[in-house]
């Protein structure tokens, strides 16, 4: 017995063909996209993208793990002529000297320096964040007369390394009494990390979406609480990345320390300084040693904040 096909139904099978044609070109990835390129990627390509990984890694890690291996061997292994690279020769000599050493008589040691750096450091971070917090909103939400120049301006200040401005400023820290104290130092710094942190926080403003504290302004917050309870968090990694920034510029600073203070208040890096003297050999293992108590900190601060940093990095980079 034949079977005839009727129109309609004809109409009907052409449809699930072309239903399943377009299906099918959905699924194949054009010639041009990322999932061809990756289809097309060899093997062999795919080897050397890893081993050059490898190689980026192992040459940032490298110094880290060679600073940490001299400051566990005695001096006569380091001074060898055949590098070791392990710690055959252990000995906690070094960090007992690191943790003991002035920097002359009567002035720092490596406690008195951590706290000095400690008290500059917390205060450059906290007010540097609270200036650029303020300044970056103003800059970004509010149209105001000269926000153009301002904003060049503070690229133009950036763009002064501190070595130029280094008589002009020891003048006005000298004019101002503050020679030798914590609070001079913390007012370069500031002077000197305030412009970068308003120019990045400025883009992580700009990239929140004012139409999110309207919306929660008609839901029944104040303009006060709609700032604190929307805005401020989506703004958490920004701060956090511009932190971070103030924290290695105030922790590491080293020439202006060295320039404005003396004595007990000396910070770390001028410290580390005392290690190399024209009257005796140079302690490298203390040096080292005395490098990787200076860098715990810096690692344990990472830690803490590396999740929300992560994050803000890419977000300042892909909003302005």
């Amino acid at each position: 017995m034949s079977t005839q096909i009727t129109p309609a139904a004809q109409l009907a099978t052409v449809g699930v063909d072309e239903v399943a044609g377009a299906v099918g070109r959905a699924k194949t990835p054009a010639p041009g996209s990322l999932s061809a390129r990756r289809r097309r990627r060899s093997p062999l390509g795919r080897i050397l993208l890893h081993v050059a990984a490898v190689v980026v890694f192992v040459c940032s890690v490298f110094p880290v793990y060679w600073m940490l291996n001299m400051s566990f061997t005695s001096g006569e292994s380091i001074i060898s002529r055949t590098p070791s690279f392990l710690p055959f020769d252990f000995t906690l000599r070094n960090y007992e000297t690191a943790w003991t050493r002035e920097a002359a008589p009567g002035q720092t040691d490596f406690v008195h320096g951590l706290l000095s750096s400690t008290i500059v450091t917390v205060g450059v971070l906290v007010v540097t964040l609270l200036f650029a917090f303020l300044a970056s909103i103003a800059v970004a939400r509010i149209r105001f007369r000269g926000r153009r120049s301002f904003i060049v301006a503070v690229l133009i200040v950036q763009m002064i390394p501190g070595e130029a401005m280094m008589f002009t400023i020891y003048g006005m820290i000298d004019d101002w009494r503050l020679m030798n104290t914590l609070l001079g130092l913390g007012i370069v710094y500031v002077a000197a990390v305030v412009p970068f942190t308003i120019w990045t926080l400025r883009g992580f403003v700009a990239g929140v979406p004012i139409d999110l504290e309207e919306a929660a302004m008609i839901d029944g917050c104040t303009r006060s609480q709609a700032f604190w309870r929307v805005t401020f968090p989506l703004l958490a990694p920004g701060l956090v990345a511009t932190g971070v920034f103030a924290f290695i510029q105030a922790w590491n600073e080293f020439t202006m320390a060295l320039l404005l203070l003396r004595g007990y208040t000396l910070t770390l890096p001028p410290w580390l300084l005392s290690f190399q003297s024209a009257t005796e050999a140079t302690n490298w293992g203390a040096v080292m040693a005395a490098s990787t108590l200076i860098s715990v900190p810096v690692v344990v601060f990472f830690l803490l904040v590396q999740g929300r940093m992560s994050g803000g990095l890419v977000s300042g980079a892909v909003k302005g």
